[in-house]
């Protein structure tokens, strides 16, 4: 894939907390559906880099919704980027315990994070679905496996990460069956996305610890294994 906006972020790219966040977004919001000016979650912001995406380059109003970010850190590097902070706005919240309005966004969109809290059957229609209003879209992007192998986990895998830390990855097989068990959702699209590899290269080339404890795996081949996974869903 040619990105044609992720690259005005390079100077960015300490804010990364895994495999390039602005990349992997890019691919996610090509073609969207979500007006220009919608209110939005980032859910899962981390240090908040693709909530400047989301405003800078789609016109939306932000809420940059994170648990282990600090807000005023955030809302520091979003004034140091030359953003109106009426439209960005960084709140500290648990992805469980959400702490606004029924129906208050237009879209949801989160990059990277969804499969720390979103593999319980019943967290899309009961935690998350609510504050989207009727006809409003939630985009998802999830590192993935290309198909599922936890009951033989390649050697490879297991150079960086334990079996429990790869039962946050599964195939678009296992996210299509749990998806299709919430009320009230049409799933447009459930794809493997093309940004793995460079997205990944990215984030390996960086200096940040987990990316260091990440190389062992990718460099004796374990990407081979994965990928990263967009959803493109619509509440009803």
């Amino acid at each position: 894939m040619k990105y044609k906006l992720a690259h005005k972020y390079d100077k960015y790219m300490d804010k990364m907390m895994g495999p390039n966040p602005i990349k992997l977004q890019e691919e996610l919001l090509e073609g969207h559906n979500i007006p220009k000016g919608a209110t939005v979650m980032d859910l899962g912001s981390g240090q908040g880099l693709t909530s400047v995406f989301l405003v800078k380059e789609y016109g939306f109003r932000v809420f940059a919704t994170d648990l282990w970010s600090d807000p005023t850190d955030n809302m520091e590097f979003f004034r140091s980027t030359g953003l109106d902070t009426d439209k960005i706005i960084p709140i500290h919240a648990d992805a469980n315990d959400l702490p606004y309005a029924k129906d208050f966004f237009d879209a949801v969109v989160s990059t990277d994070s969804y499969n720390y809290f979103g593999r319980e059957k019943d967290y899309l229609g009961q935690k998350l679905l609510p504050y989207v209003k009727r006809g409003g879209y939630i985009y998802i992007s999830v590192p993935g496996m290309k198909k599922d192998c936890h009951d033989n986990l390649p050697k490879e895998l297991l150079l960086s990460w334990t079996p429990e830390q790869m039962d946050y990855i599964h195939d678009a097989l296992y996210w299509e069956r749990l998806i299709r068990q919430t009320e009230g959702v049409d799933i447009l699209s459930i794809h493997e996305m093309e940004s793995n590899e460079e997205a990944w290269a990215d984030w390996l080339a960086c200096d940040n610890e987990y990316a260091v404890e990440d190389r062992a795996a990718m460099e004796a081949g374990g990407g081979r294994y994965m990928n990263f996974i967009g959803m493109i869903i619509k509440r009803q």
